[in-house]
């Protein structure tokens, strides 16, 4: 994750990560795992054993007396579990992580909302496929989608702001902070006609009946939420993980409010048999196209320059300067400390 590599464990029901790097000759722990104690691990190399609470070095198999025992440590990762998810830190070691609360985005973590997910790799940085994710206009990429019939989506070829009220910005401190869309007639208009020329050429799903979704926003460090979508009564909330410059994890989670077990039994089936195959996959497989194609203009970083934004970018510059005003700074390489 963001170009480290980190070894997780589970010790009494907690989950602790460290750095999967022995620090005496750097070769990853994980290439042949041996713990001889529940909250060790020993390097498969020379027998340099770590805790996984605090990365102390507290042994070293076969040679018990060294003086660099207790002296030295390997990076340990702050991990917080929330919804079935495991969330780790990986800020600059000496910063203390916010509230899970706060990295989220709303309702996420709110009581009685089940959550179940999926995830991919795909091969584009991840701000491409942030952008993309709260990208109005690339609604367009998905008008053949077999989603459209199968939950009747009303769903328009683009949507084009009047106004600047188009989007609303959450900078409140101490809470999450993104960007929304504000779907509205004042604000935003569908359009279900595409036109070549003048001439109409291409007609939206204007004759079903969901027209959704109410709010589509997106949070840092990098998440998106579509509210609702794909249905009336769930919500979809996406993650894109940096795992190095080219490539990213695509989070993909549906929530559901649930009343009993009963209820969230039944959402768990529906979401395994239905909106796997047709919304996460289906609907979604566009959006993973379309970014490894988008990953060559910017791989070299030029593409930001070059890029030709127009009107319904909007919401994509507001993401921008929230990321440019809000971010915690560049993460510090250990060699440099």
């Amino acid at each position: 994750v963001c170009g480290e590599k980190i070894l997780l464990n589970r010790i009494d029901g907690q989950v602790f990560a460290i750095k999967d790097q022995c620090i005496h000759k750097g070769v990853p722990l994980s290439r042949k795992i041996e713990c001889y104690s529940k909250g060790t691990i020993s390097c498969w190399y020379h027998g340099f054993t770590y805790r996984f609470s605090d990365g102390e070095l507290c042994s070293i198999v076969g040679v018990p007396e060294s003086n660099v025992i207790g002296r030295k440590r390997i990076r340990t990762y702050q991990v917080e579990e929330a919804k079935g998810v495991v969330f780790v830190f990986i800020g600059d070691q000496d910063y203390e992580a916010p509230p899970l609360a706060e990295d989220v985005p709303p309702d996420f973590l709110d009581a009685g909302l089940a959550i179940r997910g999926r995830y991919q790799e795909v091969q584009a940085n991840w701000r491409i496929g942030c952008e993309n994710g709260f990208d109005s206009t690339h609604i367009f990429i998905h008008k053949n989608s077999e989603l459209i019939e199968d939950a009747s989506l009303m769903l328009p070829l683009g949507l084009v702001p009047k106004n600047k009220g188009a989007f609303k910005m959450d900078e409140e401190e101490g809470r999450p902070k993104g960007v929304h869309d504000l779907f509205n007639p004042d604000t935003i208009i569908p359009q279900f006609e595409g036109k070549v020329e003048g001439e109409v050429v291409l007609t939206g799903a204007v004759q079903n009946e969901n027209m959704l979704p109410e709010s589509i926003s997106v949070w840092l460090p990098g998440c998106l939420r579509v509210k609702p979508w794909p249905a009336a009564h769930l919500t979809q909330f996406e993650w894109y993980v940096p795992i190095d410059g080219k490539r990213h994890y695509y989070f993909q989670f549906l929530g559901q409010r649930c009343a009993n077990a009963e209820e969230e039994l039944e959402f768990d089936k529906q979401f395994h048999e239905r909106w796997v195959e047709k919304a996460l996959i289906g609907f979604n497989k566009d959006d993973v196209w379309a970014r490894e194609a988008n990953e060559d203009f910017y791989a070299d970083d030029t593409g930001w320059l070059r890029e030709q934004l127009f009107e319904a970018d909007g919401n994509i510059v507001q993401w921008r300067y929230l990321a440019d005003k809000h971010n915690r700074g560049i993460q510090k390489p250990e060699h440099i400390r």
